[in-house]
């Protein structure tokens, strides 16, 4: 398939207050916003509506595999090649989102966004409890799957639609609903010999402390980590 046009797909749930200017500051590169609405009870999908983005909504709280799903289904239904995944919540540049579509247009399957990278990458404001946990899962993936990954939980993703063609990429499997999406198919577009790169991208955390990620720190680590540890051992497919 040739280059074509780009949706991005921002997960939400209870980001009223960031959502519109996101969808606003979207670049030119990008055609078409989805919203997918996870339950949100804060007005958040009637603003991002009025910015002028196609807002897709679940009945209730799925879950952020779940939302990012109904994303990629609802672009594929309408002939997108390709898309770009960012939070819905302030922490990333939708300007930067070129950078990831022009990877994908040099020839990548799959472009991973990172603030560790010494060209482009910054973290401002990471609390350092989430930097040694983002630090410490990326050495299990490096080593359980060989790639050379420098920040495997930034959520700031671009990947060609096609990957799904691919009756070995299983993204309809009911277990990936929550966080364990984005990570299953990370593992395995690297395990099956896509062409993945990192690119360097910022991410921005709030000041002066409160709920910077709506991530709790046993049970949805876990649910960001087992898709690597089943998959390493052949539990799932």
């Amino acid at each position: 398939m040739n280059p074509g046009s780009v949706a991005a797909i921002l997960p939400l749930y209870n980001e009223g207050h960031a959502i519109a200017r996101l969808v606003e500051r979207m670049p030119c590169r990008i055609t078409e916003t989805f919203v997918v609405d996870d339950g949100s009870d804060d007005g958040g999908p009637a603003s991002a509506s009025a910015a002028g983005a196609r807002v897709l909504s679940h009945e209730g709280r799925r879950g952020v595999g779940a939302a990012i799903r109904t994303g990629i289904q609802a672009a594929r239904e309408k002939g997108h090649w390709a898309v770009v995944v960012m939070a819905a919540n302030g922490k990333d540049d939708p300007a930067e989102a070129p950078r990831l579509i022009e990877a994908l247009e040099s020839g990548y399957d799959y472009v991973q966004g990172s603030r560790y990278l010494a060209s482009g990458g910054a973290s401002i404001n990471l609390p350092l409890g989430r930097s040694v946990m983002i630090r410490g899962y990326t050495l299990l993936f490096r080593l359980l799957s060989g790639f050379r990954v420098s920040d495997v939980t930034n959520g700031f993703r671009a990947y060609r639609l096609d990957l799904f063609d691919d009756p070995r990429i299983r993204i309809d499997q009911s277990w990936l609903d929550r966080y364990e999406l984005e990570y299953y198919i990370h593992w395995k577009v690297v395990t099956l010999g896509y062409r993945v790169i990192e690119v360097g991208v910022s991410k921005t955390y709030p000041t002066g402390g409160g709920n910077y990620s709506k991530i709790r720190r046993v049970r949805d680590w876990w649910s960001i980590v087992r898709p690597t540890i089943l998959l390493w051992l052949h539990l799932r497919s």
